[in-house]
């Protein structure tokens, strides 16, 4: 039986044409039950231009973050997959159809779109910078992670809708490290993970700062691999953790007041 596929957007600040393009060519791709876009902080002009995307576009007056977003996006679904992927279209809908295929075909929980596989195609690269400093971290995740994998941050993933009831209560950071600690999380709840070389086009205009997102993914990805050993139940992390003040998961924070990143 054909499995429905849902597909979250994060936007913030998106080109709008860029981004209706990108949608209709997912549409037409994928035939998805469902397409949310998770827009944060909009101006009035742009939630207007936007308003006639093939989409549902839940909008926030505050920026959430791309984590947050997402799970927003996903808490709202009710398909048989949950798919994201970034509102700049740097991954192509065809190639977006790869990362969604083996969680389609049963062979994996959650597939996970790579654009450092050797078998990846770059058809443009970020800067000099951007790469070095992405290439560090996914060497010190590999390190540290459970799961070694070329690329954790690539802004194209599906699950399955059963994972995703497995993982949500264990996801915390709002922002760009929401990736690394779902993977980190499904990995240790020991959902299957497929690593899916992907086209990718590096998009100019993003709104991410390489140093600053850099030293808050390194410190989030001492959280998630805190959070995977609590759930292997590692004596030692679980010590730690008692002494820790409890903070709410991302969907106890998800209520009538949008979390601010």
């Amino acid at each position: 039986m054909p499995r429905s596929v849902g597909v979250v957007v994060p936007a913030y600040r998106p080109d709008a044409d860029q981004l209706a393009s990108y949608l209709d060519a997912l549409t037409e791709r994928l035939d998805p039950e469902a397409v949310r876009v998770e827009l944060d902080a909009p101006t009035p002009e742009l939630v207007d231009e936007l308003s006639s995307l093939p989409a549902t576009v839940n909008v926030s007056p505050v920026r959430r973050g791309k984590g947050a977003a997402i799970t927003a996006g996903f808490e709202a679904l009710s398909t048989d997959v949950f798919a994201f992927v970034d509102a700049d279209g740097s991954t192509p809908a065809d190639s977006f159809s790869d990362v969604l295929a083996p969680v389609l075909a049963d062979e994996a929980d959650l597939g996970v779109g790579s654009r450092r596989h050797p078998d990846a195609t770059v058809t443009a690269h970020q800067t000099f910078a951007r790469r070095r400093l992405g290439d560090g971290f996914a060497c010190l995740a590999k390190r540290l992670l459970d799961t070694e994998l070329y690329d954790y941050q690539c802004g194209a993933k599906a699950m399955t809708a059963d994972a995703w009831v497995d993982v949500r209560d264990h996801l915390y950071e709002p922002g760009f490290a929401w990736d690394v600690e779902l993977v980190a999380v499904a990995a240790a709840l020991d959902h299957a993970l497929v690593e899916v070389p992907v086209e990718w086009e590096d998009r100019p205009g993003s709104t991410v700062s390489p140093v600053r997102t850099t030293l808050d993914l390194g410190r989030s990805l001492l959280s998630a691999r805190h959070r995977a050993k609590l759930i292997r139940e590692d004596r030692l992390h679980a010590m730690f953790d008692a002494r820790r003040s409890t903070t709410p998961s991302l969907v106890e924070r998800l209520g009538p007041d949008p979390i601010e990143d």
